[in-house]
């Protein structure tokens, strides 16, 4: 009778609320899907400018909605060009109107902007835009994603093959550097990235590394699903 090859867990690192709607959505698919959140979110202090000089708002994630503060309020005389549906979704919420909801990442989006001022609420760390001839963008901080421990739990769940999805350049870092810190294996890992620079970030040395076909959930866990059949249970 041939043997039944164990379930690779796919293991999800984001913060929430998006860990959660990651694993379901995983689970949803039929995968053995773990959520392991590696950073917390924490609203920063920032003086709200005046609204009046800007043509409208750039926001790359829902976290500005949901950890921008009152200060929100002042600004929604401005329509935002979000960077997805979820963010469009946030700002609605926030009392905002929605110009533009975009599908590949904040940079498609920007490059489609008519000239003029805008302004980009955005977190501690977020990637530069090359902006089109004519396009001013001023940068406010208004959130940070603070990086954590990575639990035993985890620790002793990546001691075997998994698959581990990367939505964002800090995270790949960030799981890079735990996994240094504290001894985890890279040649038994493959890693799903949202987007090449989160590969980039991620380094070398893990058992496989692909880039999801488009920047969406849909398309990092359509390519996690394959990568459970592939990923070889003896590592390198």
């Amino acid at each position: 009778m041939a043997s039944v090859r164990p379930a690779v867990p796919v293991v999800v690192i984001r913060p929430e609320p998006g860990n959660a709607a990651t694993v379901a959505a995983a689970r949803a698919q039929g995968l053995t899907a773990l959520g392991f959140p590696l950073f917390e979110m924490a609203a920063c202090l920032w003086d709200v400018p005046d609204p009046a000089p800007y043509q409208a708002l750039l926001a790359g994630s829902a976290n500005v909605f949901r950890l921008g503060g009152a200060g929100l309020a002042r600004l929604t005389t401005l329509t935002v060009h979000a960077v997805g549906a979820v963010t469009a979704e946030a700002a609605r919420g926030a009392g905002f109107a929605v110009a533009q909801t975009g599908e590949g990442g904040l940079q498609p989006l920007a490059e489609t902007l008519p000239p003029g001022r805008y302004l980009r609420l955005a977190g501690e760390k977020h990637v530069p835009l090359a902006l089109p001839e004519g396009v001013m963008v001023d940068d406010v901080v208004v959130y940070a994603a603070r990086g954590i421990s990575m639990p035993p739990a985890l620790v002793s769940t990546l001691a075997s093959p998994a698959v581990v999805l990367l939505h964002s350049g800090e995270a790949a870092q960030h799981f890079a550097a735990e996994s240094a810190r504290l001894g985890v294996r890279r040649d038994g890992l493959a890693l799903v990235c949202l987007a090449p620079r989160i590969g980039q970030l991620a380094g070398p040395g893990w058992q496989h590394l692909e880039l999801a076909q488009t920047r969406s959930d849909q398309a990092v866990l359509a390519l996690a699903k394959q990568m459970c059949e592939t990923v070889s249970p003896l590592g390198h």
